[in-house]
């Protein structure tokens, strides 16, 4: 199992340090273009691969046993995965719903730009489902 754990951490690791690189010299992505984008598979393929890994193997042996585990009945797992649903659903939204706001805005900016204040609005408004999602999840968890 101590294998798995550090398979993971060494790709993610590695994935950190190529991005780290990659900001750093801007002028050596043309160059690297052909090898980097296998590796990035083969740095994702060991991560998931380790992470399905500890799934299957039990994650519970990857991590330090605190002596006292706190039993949950089905309803209390449900319950928080209730309360969860919320904040990603809403959260996917606001991603779904940003995209073409921001693109369109900053359109809008390149030829007008006395239009930043608005689209900085929309922009907001649809940042605000994610807000209105996250305080769902915090009124059902004080319910819980």
């Amino acid at each position: 199992m101590y294998w798995l754990v550090a398979l993971m951490t060494f790709a993610i690791v590695a994935l950190v340090a190529t991005g780290i690189y990659l900001e750093l010299q801007p002028t050596q992505v043309a160059r690297l273009r052909t090898w980097f984008k296998p590796i990035l598979g083969t740095q994702l393929l060991a991560f998931f691969g380790a992470l399905l890994g500890m799934l299957v193997l039990g994650i519970g042996d990857a991590f330090a046993d605190t002596g006292t585990v706190a039993e949950i009945s089905t309803g209390m797992g449900l319950a928080i995965l209730g309360v969860g649903i919320p904040t990603g659903l809403s959260t996917i939204g606001a991603g779904i719903a940003v995209g073409p706001i921001g693109a369109a805005s900053l359109a809008a900016v390149m030829e007008r730009p006395e239009a930043l204040g608005r689209s900085l609005i929309f922009l907001g408004l649809a940042e605000g489902i994610a807000i209105y999602g996250l305080v769902m999840s915090i009124l059902l968890l004080n319910r819980i």
